[in-house]
């Protein structure tokens, strides 16, 4: 069974010496699975691609790993964006079998990130950007960002969204008080991070994103960031309140697409199934954050049927991003 992965991570030159400095420092102190996660991070060749094998994993589509370029300037941003993307068109044209991408763009210039997103799906034929999140503590469904949903729907490509720390005042609320690494965790990986990109996704419905741009199509991983669980009960905004032309319901099954990133769950999977149907679950790893050989095997033991599980290991990527 082909193998399609679609959250997994790469650092760049450039990034790791701007806003990936301080993963740079404390990978220092990073031991047991972790130990070797910046190396993981920045090897797109051989050590990549063996790890791969090694786990069955045929083909990821490579993102700049977190924070990407959101909370840069724009200048920095342009920069370390441009110069991320061409150092991952050289990985991919070395093993164009085994890696395509998602493009990175300077989010806080609208129209540059639209050129930059053209550029490279035109010039090279990466499959869409990634965006991590909030822009400075402003979200996508602020009309300043529209001319980057208006290229991706023309391109026809999708965003994927992916989870980023909540702004500062609203870790310092809901977050603080607790040991310094509990509070951390508290505030991303451990829960933050996906109820942020939760929030973030009813943003851009109720901000009318895909009524204005129905085509458009978006991305969140880790089984739904908690969204498939609420799904019926958003609903309570119906379109006579929301004034948007669906039941906010609609859209996460309209416009939106999910994958595994290291929710190896299997409840959170089924709910996730019964909620949006197979066709918008894709595969995916979260390599090198998540190790590659647990998401096959969690694939591969899924209680569905094998033409489901062909959909969501590579057929449903393949629809989605024309490969």
């Amino acid at each position: 069974m082909k193998t399609i992965t679609l959250e997994e991570h790469y650092a760049s030159p450039s990034f790791i010496e701007g806003p990936g400095k301080g993963l740079k420092e404390n990978a220092k102190n990073f031991t047991g699975p972790r130990a070797n996660l910046l190396e993981q991070l920045c090897n797109v060749e051989k050590r990549r691609i063996s790890d791969m094998d090694s786990a069955g994993i045929d083909m990821q589509i490579l993102s700049l790993t977190s924070p990407g370029v959101e909370q840069l300037e724009e200048k920095e941003a342009i920069k370390v964006a441009r110069e991320s993307n061409d150092f991952l068109v050289d990985a991919v044209k070395k093993n164009p079998t085994c890696f395509a991408a998602f493009a990175t763009i300077p989010t806080i210039s609208p129209e540059k990130a639209a050129e930059e997103l053209e550029r490279m799906v035109y010039d090279h034929d990466f499959k869409g950007a990634v965006i991590n999140g909030h822009v400075q503590g402003r979200y996508l469904d602020d009309k300043f960002f529209w001319p980057i949903f208006e290229k991706a729907e023309a391109l026809g490509v999708p965003i994927y969204l992916h989870p980023t720390q909540p702004p500062k005042a609203v870790v310092d609320t809901y977050y603080k008080g607790f040991a310094p690494n509990v509070s951390y965790m508290f505030a991303n990986a451990g829960w933050g991070w996906h109820i942020e990109t939760a929030l973030h996704v009813l943003r851009l419905i109720l901000g009318g994103v895909f009524d204005k741009y129905p085509k458009l199509q978006i991305v969140i991983g880790h089984l739904g960031e908690s969204l498939p669980f609420m799904l019926n009960r958003v609903d309570n905004m119906p379109p006579e309140m929301t004034k948007l032309k669906h039941p906010v319901s609609y859209y996460l099954r309209e416009n939106i697409h999910y994958t595994f990133s290291g929710f190896n769950f299997t409840p959170t999977f089924i709910d996730l199934m019964l909620q949006v149907g197979v066709d918008r679950i894709m595969f995916s790893a979260d390599y090198p954050y998540a190790s590659m050989q647990e998401a096959k095997e969690f694939l591969d033991k899924l209680p569905i049927s094998p033409a489901d599980r062909e959909k969501i290991a590579h057929g449903n990527a393949e629809k989605l991003l024309k490969l």
